[in-house]
């Protein structure tokens, strides 16, 4: 039994030295174009270079997106970006449109090409038309059961990779074929532009009533009848392993560096233990605790074990439940002083009960005695967004420890 690849959302260079220091075997990027995260930060050539020197330091991998909804206005230039990308490094590319595959298995020839969600793969005789056009890994369609997953497995190649999602937001439409964002905002899904009108609240109007709205009550909050809870199967990993999974996939490209620090690191861990001994493995709870430190929603196993029902919707809001504020990122530390230098990002104070959380997994939690500004001064708070801060620390910490407080 292969332990699976972890794969984690890098949205910028920062999430992607996170995810990979936090434990993630491979991470996922988007280029300056043809991505489904069109609003991410993304990365730039002078960027993928860093990081693809970054990634082959810590003996991980890097794949890039090129796989929106192509049409004919931006092939210009296609052929030319795929050939950069290989000559950079990058160990494959996503693809969803089977004329972009063609013309990577034309110029690239020896660049992987993984098969998006987005082609919707939901059986063994599309994975093996797939596997027959050259495809190396198909990431497969959020919608299938746990059993339909184990007959794609057993019918398809061995050497053909299965990638599935294992957390974060679902989409309501068939694996992200969406086009409300279009008809509502005029902004493509399908062309990394979504607006997730889907968690958004809707009202009723009567054709003879314009401008008069009619609520749609599900309870006192209204309704929001698109809005699906979050993706988490951090508790069924066995289950995944046990039907042939190679790659565990983490959604989240423009979720932030404490998501990505949070989540990989308890699927880190929840691989890792469970293969330390798999017949006598139980799942640590406290890996889920960890998770829900950063901003969340409701969770669900999706499709995995049933087809979802009236509990896989959120009805109250689209907003996230957030128990901890990330107000902090270690950028360094100076072990004569036991100071570390810490980029504000939510404001602090003197006095606050922090929890450094590192990316070796452990944590400890102290209050904030002394800190200092850039010019060495001593202040009592930090209000300014990205100020960096000296602070005194109880024990050591490594550069990417996010400082996290419990919320008020």
């Amino acid at each position: 039994m292969l332990k699976p690849e972890l794969l984690a959302p890098a949205g910028n260079l920062e999430k992607l030295k996170t995810a990979i220091l936090y434990g993630a075997d491979a991470v996922y990027i988007g280029g300056t174009k043809y991505g489904l995260r069109a609003f991410a930060d993304n990365f730039s050539w002078d960027e993928m270079g860093e990081a693809i020197n970054f990634a082959q330091k810590h003996n991980a991998k890097i794949y890039t997106t090129v796989n929106i909804f192509f049409h004919n206005e931006d092939l210009k230039g296609l052929a030319t970006y795929i050939k950069r990308l290989n000559n950079m490094g990058v160990n494959g590319i996503i693809v969803s449109d089977p004329g972009v595959i063609m013309l990577a298995k034309e110029v690239t020839p020896s660049l992987e090409v993984h098969l998006s969600t987005q082609a919707n793969t939901t059986n063994w005789v599309s994975a093996l038309y797939w596997y027959k056009q050259g495809i190396k890994r198909i990431i497969l369609a959020r919608e299938l059961s746990l059993t339909e997953i184990k007959e794609i497995r057993e019918k398809s190649p061995s050497d053909l990779k299965i990638e599935v999602f294992v957390h974060g937001a679902m989409c309501i439409s068939y694996s992200g074929r969406c086009l409300i964002s279009n008809y509502m905002s005029f902004r493509d899904a399908n062309r990394g532009e979504c607006t997730q009108p889907c968690r958004w609240k809707y009202y009723l109007t009567e054709e003879k009533r314009p401008g008069e709205y009619l609520p749609v009550f599900e309870n006192d909050k209204g309704t929001y009848i698109f809005n699906s809870k979050d993706l988490c199967t951090i508790h069924k990993l066995p289950e995944l392993i046990k039907a042939g999974v190679n790659s565990f996939k983490i959604e989240g490209r423009m979720k932030s560096v404490h998501y990505v620090a949070s989540v990989v690191s308890a699927y880190r861990k929840a691989i890792d233990q469970y293969f330390e001994d798999p017949d006598n493995y139980k799942f640590n709870p406290k890996l889920l605790d960890n998770i829900k430190k950063a901003s969340h929603r409701e969770f669900t196993t999706g499709f995995y074990f049933g087809k979802p029902g009236k509990d896989e919707q959120t009805y109250e809001s689209s907003g996230y439940i957030r128990e901890y504020d990330f107000v902090g990122l270690v950028k360094e530390y100076k072990e004569e002083k036991k100071v570390a230098i810490i980029e504000q990002r939510n404001h602090f104070k003197k006095g606050d009960e922090v929890e450094f959380f590192s990316p070796n997994g452990k944590s400890f939690d102290q209050q904030i005695i002394k800190m200092w500004d850039e010019s060495g001064e001593e202040i009592h708070e930090a209000p300014h967004p990205q100020q960096m801060i000296a602070l005194k620390t109880e024990h050591s910490v490594k550069p990417f420890t996010i400082m996290r407080r419990k919320n008020r």
